[in-house]
C-alpha cells in the first residue's frame, strides 16, 4: 500500500470478500471492516491486521457480491479466469501444496510419532487451584506439556516443523481405528504427538492467551481496559464458523474465552473478534 500511494495512487483495491464500512463518532470518521456478502467466501479474516489509516485507503470492489455473482460477470466479459478453480494452496507460492513447499525450504529431520491415549489421567485431572478470574483463565488457555512416557511410539516423521496442530494428512501411520490427529509438536525434540479421532480431548481448549504487545484493534475506540471483558464472537482460522467468546483484558495481555471448547488452538496463528459482522480487532495467539 505504502508503494501504490508513493506513485500517487489514491487507494488501493483487492479482491477480497470483504467490505468496508464508514460511520462518524464524536466528529471523526472511523471505518469498519465488515464481512463479505457471501458468508460463504468471507476473507475479512485475512485483513485482521489492518489499521485505520489502511482501511481508509482500502477498496473492496466483490464485497457485495457472492462468488457466483462474480464468476457471471467474468464469463460475461470473457475473462480466461472466468470457471478457474478456487485455490486451496498459498496464492504467493504458485502450483505447490504447501507442504512440499516447507520440504523445499526446511531441511527434514527424522523424529519419532507418539499416539497419547484418550483416557490420559491428565485430560480429567484438575489442573491446578486458582484464587482469581486471571488465574482460571491461565490455567485453560495453557497447553499441556507432554512428554513420551504419557504416549507410545506409532511412527516416525521428518520433521515436527512440518506439522500443525489439529492436522491429519501426512502422518502416514496406519492400524488406528480412528484417523490420527496431531495434538502436539514439540520442534526442541522433535517430536510429534498425536490422539485418534476428531474428539480426541487433547484437541480442544476453552480459552487462549494475546500477549499485550499483540493485541490489534482495527475499532480503537472499542478497545478494553484492564479489568474490562467484552462478548464477541469470534474465529481461529479462515472459514471457521464465528463462535460465541468473551474477551477479558489484564495488564500482561488479553485471554479469549470460549463459550464451547475449541479444536486445534494453534501458536502463532490469529484470533479475530467480531461484533455482529464487523471484525473490530485481532491478536497473535501465544
Amino acid at each position: 500500500m505504502k508503494i501504490a500511494l508513493s506513485l500517487g495512487a489514491d487507494y488501493v483495491a483487492t479482491g477480497h470478500y470483504c467490505r468496508k464500512g464508514e460511520m462518524e463518532k464524536e466528529g471523526k470518521t472511523i471505518y469498519q471492516l465488515l464481512a463479505g456478502v457471501d458468508a460463504n467466501k468471507d476473507q475479512s479474516y485475512f485483513l485482521c491486521q489492518l489499521s485505520q489509516e489502511q482501511l481508509s485507503k482500502s477498496l473492496f470492489p466483490i464485497g457485495e457480491l457472492t462468488k457466483p455473482e462474480v464468476r457471471a460477470i467474468a464469463t460475461e466479459m470473457e475473462l480466461v479466469t472466468a470457471e478457474k478453480k478456487d485455490s486451496q494452496g498459498l496464492c504467493f507460492i504458485g502450483k505447490v501444496r504447501l507442504p512440499e513447499f516447507l520440504q523445499q525450504k526446511l531441511q527434514p529431520k527424522p523424529g519419532l510419532i507418539f499416539e497419547v491415549d484418550a483416557d490420559l489421567p491428565l485430560y480429567t485431572q484438575p489442573r491446578g487451584a486458582s484464587s482469581s478470574l486471571e488465574e482460571d483463565l491461565e490455567l485453560a488457555s495453557t497447553s499441556i506439556q507432554y512428554v513420551p512416557d504419557m504416549g507410545k511410539v506409532v511412527g516416525k516423521h521428518q520433521g515436527a516443523h512440518y506439522f500443525t496442530t489439529g492436522q491429519r494428512k501426512g502422518l502416514n501411520v496406519g492400524g488406528t481405528a480412528e484417523a490420527l490427529f496431531v495434538i502436539a509438536t514439540d520442534v526442541d525434540s522433535n517430536t510429534i504427538y498425536t490422539g485418534q479421532g476428531n474428539h480426541h480431548p487433547g484437541l480442544f481448549k476453552k480459552s487462549l492467551f494475546v500477549k499485550s504487545d499483540e493485541v490489534h484493534w482495527i475499532r480503537q475506540d472499542l478497545r478494553i481496559g484492564n479489568g474490562q471483558d467484552l462478548k464477541v464472537k469470534a474465529r481461529i482460522r479462515y472459514r471457521q464458523e464465528l463462535q460465541s467468546a468473551t474477551l477479558h483484558q489484564f495488564e500482561k495481555g488479553l485471554f479469549v474465552s470460549f463459550d464451547e471448547p475449541q479444536s486445534a488452538i494453534t501458536s502463532g496463528q490469529f484470533v479475530a473478534w467480531y461484533l455482529d459482522d464487523e471484525l473490530v480487532g485481532s491478536g497473535v495467539i501465544s
